[in-house]
């Protein structure tokens, strides 16, 4: 569906400045036997809106396309990605003196590692996504999950059965969601009067500084900075109030809101709006400039694996996140360079990667096979990824990571 107006702000003033031409989705995993049937493609584009700085889509895929049918991405896969997950439940409940038996909600919970946190801190824990197989999976590990989208019906719902939360959280949700209005009258209906919303995702800032293209697909609605929020929550009643830069996924940003007056709004918050300006993020000979840089990215790649090739060395993936696909995708790398991916979360191995249909499989594959190189498409966690793959080293294999310049490790 193509979006005209801003989901933020309705504006229509929406600037085109980054096409990643037509792709596939970047979760659409698919089997051997749908390797011969027809593979939905949709535009990916990024627009800035001229009005609040919102960067967004302009196309919106339907969400039950994107979560309904076996989503692949499991949040407990790397060891850094628990960790920041049950770290950041405890910072929460310290810092905002949230007792035991208070009520937690994670809206797009996945197998439920944010709540996980929560829970080990006494608090009562729900959460809340619409993959189905995927709240199976949390359910059976012990954390209560509807499979559901939030939104006002599933509100009113949680407010019978549950009452109210005292903090509701979204890691890489918030950007997910195109109705941005509903979900935050959601959340201001079941939200306690002093209680906290806390959401995390992928700032602009880095995304732009750090040529992080490949965080674009169909999941990502919207790319998030701090300027058009502060606005946007003061429809709501409500307060953009703090903010915390992490390391997390190339460089995220933790973004606390509560009821209007309810806590003081910390200097981090203008501190980042000035850093925005500083960086000229809104500027479009900037975004142009990064337009460009794109592809030259795309091009200083696949001159490298060219290199690689002809060199008669072989070449597989290491990991298949989603974010892995947008930029096989765009770069047009397929079996002509990666013989295959390699992958640790088993909803993924056996499958095909969607659009450039590189066979998926298991971790241990690189280790048997001794490849001479591994292109590392989950680069942002590629400390761990690498210490790891240890052993593939000191048989002889180089890492490539592609992001922000091709490089070889």
């Amino acid at each position: 569906m193509q979006k005209k107006n801003c989901r933020m702000c309705r504006s229509n003033k929406l600037h085109m400045f980054l096409d990643l031409g037509f792709t596939a989705l970047a979760d659409g995993f698919i089997t051997r036997e749908q390797l011969n049937e027809p593979e939905k493609q949709y535009p990916l584009r990024v627009c800035v809106c001229r009005e609040c700085g919102l960067f967004q889509l302009d196309h919106v895929v339907p969400p039950d396309e994107l979560y309904r049918k076996n989503y692949p991405y499991l949040s407990s896969v790397t060891k850094t990605g628990r960790e920041h997950f049950h770290g950041m439940a405890t910072s929460i409940c310290k810092k905002y003196g949230i007792g035991r038996d208070k009520l937690a909600i994670d809206v797009g919970s996945n197998i439920g590692v944010l709540l996980e946190g929560f829970k080990s801190n006494g608090l009562r824990v729900l959460g809340i996504d619409p993959a189905d197989n995927i709240v199976e999976m949390a359910n059976k590990r012990g954390i209560e999950t509807w499979p559901e989208y939030f939104n006002g019906n599933i509100a009113t719902k949680v407010l019978k059965e549950k009452g109210r939360a005292s903090v509701i959280t979204g890691t890489n949700v918030f950007a997910h969601i195109d109705d941005l209005d509903d979900m935050m009258d959601a959340v201001s209906k079941i939200l306690e009067d002093d209680g906290i919303f806390v959401f995390e995702l992928p700032y602009l800032v880095d995304l732009l500084d750090n040529l992080e293209y490949d965080t674009i697909y169909h999941e990502h609605l919207s790319y998030i900075s701090i300027k058009p929020l502060v606005k946007f929550f003061r429809k709501f009643k409500m307060e953009l109030f703090d903010v915390e830069r992490t390391g997390i996924h190339g460089g995220s940003i933790r973004v606390f809101v509560c009821k209007k007056g309810k806590h003081k709004i910390q200097k981090a918050v203008d501190e980042l709006v000035n850093l925005e300006d500083d960086k000229k993020v809104y500027d479009l000979k900037r975004l142009e400039k990064f337009s460009r840089d794109v592809q030259k990215q795309k091009e200083d790649l696949i001159d490298l694996l060219r290199s690689i090739k002809k060199q008669g060395k072989r070449i597989v993936g290491l990991s298949a996140p989603a974010k892995g696909n947008t930029l096989l995708n765009y770069c047009k790398i397929g079996t002509d360079y990666l013989d295959y991916v390699t992958e640790k979360a088993e909803t993924k191995i056996g499958l095909y990667t969607p659009g450039t249909h590189i066979e998926v499989k298991d971790d241990a594959s690189i280790i048997r096979d001794r490849p001479g190189y591994a292109l590392l498409l989950a680069w942002n966690f590629a400390p761990e990824i690498i210490k790891n793959m240890e052993e593939f080293r000191k048989n002889g294999g180089k890492f490539i990571i592609p992001i922000p310049a091709p490089k070889v490790v």
